[in-house]
């Protein structure tokens, strides 16, 4: 018998680590799939973040608890996989989000700033799904890998967006997504892709203050940014059996803005 539509999305006994987690994108995913009966694992580099983070989840009812970890360095990420299944048990979804971004015109981009992103953004993304697929995934015969790209890894910019260094590493993570994901389908891990456009964040305040929310919104066909709910979604989808036969795909959550710029 086929289960409820209820059922299918219904993560109730999962374990969830989210990188980035103590706000913006990460947060919004953690609550949409601790709302959903997953236990969540937060993760970024900054402890009063993740302390204030984790109490937000419980307060709306979702078990949480935090490990402070730098995503641009190696040890820190191999013991933020361990650590996670030594109190959780197991990984069962692995939301990659933890990001940086760098602004300058590529004829004076710093390299070291490159190396920085490319360090966080890509290598960081590989180094955890492998830890963590070879912890628990693997050994389990199940997981879903959930990679956070952007809507500038499909396209090039225009000439106000001097982000060279981000549109290169996210749409590696594309690419990323879907190596993985044919690789380690035999395993019955899924691997798949949120490409989000314009959402209000620490990240993309310059960005805004500087291009014009309005001006960003009234360029997609939608006329609107993303909010607090957009990704909600999408996330559950990839991370439940609603979406077990989906992998090495990429959506993108941006009011339209991919399908006018040819991404």
């Amino acid at each position: 018998m086929t289960r409820t539509v209820q059922l299918l999305f219904d993560l109730t006994g999962q374990v969830a680590l989210v990188t980035g987690g103590s706000r913006g994108l990460g947060l919004q995913m953690a609550h949409a799939l601790g709302e959903a009966g997953a236990k969540i694992m937060l993760s970024s580099r900054k402890a009063a973040d993740l302390e204030q983070a984790a109490a937000e989840l419980q307060a709306a009812g979702i078990e949480a608890q935090w490990i402070a970890a730098d995503c641009g360095k190696e040890e820190d990420i191999r013991h933020l996989a361990a650590e996670t299944v030594a109190r959780m048990g197991q990984i069962d979804i692995l939301v990659n989000n933890a990001g940086a971004s760098w602004g300058a015109p590529a004829e004076e981009h710093p390299v070291e700033a490159w190396d920085k992103v490319m360090n966080l953004n890509v290598r960081g993304y590989f180094i955890l799904s492998q830890e963590v697929a070879k912890l628990s995934m693997i050994p389990r015969g199940k997981g879903r890998i959930l990679n956070v790209a952007s809507i500038a890894g499909l396209a090039g910019n225009p000439s106000e967006m001097k982000t060279i260094a981000y549109n290169t590493s996210k749409g590696a993570v594309v690419n990323f997504t879907r190596a993985l994901a044919g690789e380690w389908g035999e395993h019955g891990i899924t691997v798949n892709a949120i490409c989000p456009g314009f959402f209000p964040s620490k990240m993309t305040y310059g960005l805004l203050e500087k291009l014009g929310s309005e001006k960003l919104a009234q360029g997609a066909p939608l006329r609107r940014l993303g909010d607090d709910e957009d990704l909600k979604g999408l996330a559950l989808l990839y991370a439940s059996d609603a979406g077990k036969h989906i992998t090495g795909q990429w959506m993108a959550v941006d009011g339209g803005v991919s399908a006018i710029i040819g991404g």
